[in-house]
C-alpha cells in the first residue's frame, strides 16, 4: 500500500466525519424548535454541566487573573505605568482569556463526559432500544445536552470574567500596591460595551462546539468499551482544537467589520 493511498484514505475518512457531523448539527437544530421537549432532562443536564463545572471555572480565572497581572507588571513597572494593570487584565480577561479558558476546561469534562455517556449507552444497544420504544435519541439525549451547553457556558464565562478581575485585584493590592479605587476604576472606565459583547458572543459557539463534538463522538463510538475510551479521548481534543479555531476566526470576523 502505497504513501498516496493512506493519504487518500485519511483524506475521505476526514471528508465523511465532516460530513456526518454536519448532518447530525443539521438535524438536531431542526427538532431544536418542534415538540416535544425533554424539559427535565435539560434540567438536569444544566446541573451536571453549569453547576459541576463551577469550581473548577473559578479557579481557573482567578489565577489566570493573578498569574496575568504578575505577569503585566514586570512589563508596565519598566516604563512606568503600573497605573493600567486593572486595564490590561481586564480587557484581556474579558475578551479573550475568560471565554476561551473556560471553554476548554467545560470541553475537557463536559465533551469527554458525554462522548462517554452516549458512547456507553450506544455499545450496550440502549440506545437501539430507545428508537424501539419509538423515542428519538435525538431529542432524548442529544437537544438537552445542546440547551444545558448553551444556556450555561455564558454564564460560567461572566463568573471566569470577574473571578480572573478580581485575581488580578489581589496581585495589585498586595504586590504591586494599587489601591482598590484605582484598579477598580480603571477596570471601569475601560471596559466598554463592545469589549463586554465580544467577550459574550464567543461561548455561544464554543458551547455550540462542546456540546455537539461530544455527542458525534459519542453516537459513533465503534469496538466496544475500548472504542469508549477513545471516542472520549478523541471528543475532548477535538473540541479543544476546533475552539481555538473557532476563536481565531471569530475575533477575525469582528475586527474586519470594525467591532473593537
Amino acid at each position: 500500500m502505497g504513501l498516496s493511498t493512506l493519504v487518500v484514505g485519511f483524506v475521505k475518512r476526514k471528508v465523511l466525519a465532516v460530513q456526518d457531523f454536519t448532518f447530525l448539527l443539521a438535524n438536531t437544530l431542526q427538532r431544536a424548535f418542534t415538540p416535544p421537549r425533554y424539559i427535565v432532562d435539560t434540567v438536569l443536564q444544566m446541573d451536571v454541566i453549569g453547576v459541576g463545572s463551577l469550581p473548577i471555572v473559578v479557579l481557573t480565572g482567578f489565577f489566570t487573573g493573578g498569574v496575568l497581572a504578575l505577569q503585566t507588571y514586570r512589563t508596565l513597572s519598566t516604563f512606568g505605568e503600573v497605573s493600567l494593570l486593572g486595564q490590561v487584565v481586564a480587557l484581556s480577561t474579558v475578551r479573550e482569556l475568560g471565554p476561551v479558558l473556560t471553554a476548554l476546561m467545560v470541553a475537557g469534562r463536559i465533551s469527554s463526559g458525554i462522548a462517554s455517556e452516549l458512547g456507553s449507552m450506544l455499545v450496550s444497544e440502549q440506545i437501539d432500544a430507545m428508537r424501539a420504544f419509538g423515542t428519538d435519541p435525538l431529542r432524548k439525549l442529544v437537544l438537552p445536552r445542546l440547551f444545558a451547553t448553551v444556556s450555561t457556558i455564558p454564564i460560567l464565562t461572566i463568573i471566569s470574567d470577574f473571578c480572573g478581575i478580581l485575581g488580578g485585584f489581589f496581585i495589585s493590592y498586595y504586590t504591586v500596591r494599587l489601591t482598590g479605587e484605582e484598579y477598580w476604576t480603571s477596570v471601569y472606565q475601560t471596559l466598554t460595551f463592545r469589549d463586554v459583547t465580544q467577550g459574550l458572543l464567543k461561548p455561544f459557539f464554543f458551547a455550540l462546539v462542546i456540546a455537539m463534538v461530544g455527542c458525534y463522538f459519542g453516537l459513533n463510538t465503534k469496538g466496544g468499551t475500548e472504542g469508549v475510551g477513545r471516542s472520549t479521548t478523541q471528543a475532548m481534543v477535538a473540541a479543544s482544537v476546533l475552539i481555538l479555531v473557532l476563536d481565531f476566526f471569530i475575533t477575525k470576523f469582528l475586527i474586519a467589520i470594525h467591532f473593537f
